[in-house]
């Protein structure tokens, strides 16, 4: 059974920081690309940062100089550390992994992230 469970989320002011932490179980983590996303109220679900098995990362526009993702694989986890926060960053951020071989994506159950102005 895969599992992506996220942790770390809370409220922090305007320029503040967060490190997420999504800790993986039921795949060969190091096998498979991991992101995150983020959906705020009424919105869309959007991509924020992705990073391959090999460690090539990609990030969304509004994000880029301000988070930072990064994998352990000898722990399976990928983190999210976020810096320079801003109200509009508000939002649930979801852990991702595309599935490898078929279609579709494993997800987590997300984590709240509030940034006060």
């Amino acid at each position: 059974q895969v599992q992506l469970v996220e942790s770390g989320g809370g409220l922090v002011q305007t320029g503040g920081s967060l490190k997420l932490s999504c800790a993986a179980s039921g795949i060969l983590f190091e096998l498979y690309t991991m992101g995150w996303y983020r959906q705020a109220p009424g919105k869309q679900r959007e991509f924020v940062a992705t990073i391959t098995r090999g460690g090539v990362t990609n990030y969304a526009d509004s994000v880029k100089g301000r988070f930072t993702i990064s994998r352990d694989n000898a722990k399976n986890t990928v983190n999210l550390q976020m810096n320079s926060l801003k109200p509009e960053d508000t939002a649930v951020y979801y852990c991702n992994a595309p599935r490898i071989g078929q279609i579709g994506n494993y997800w987590g159950q997300g984590t709240q992230v509030t940034v006060s102005s």
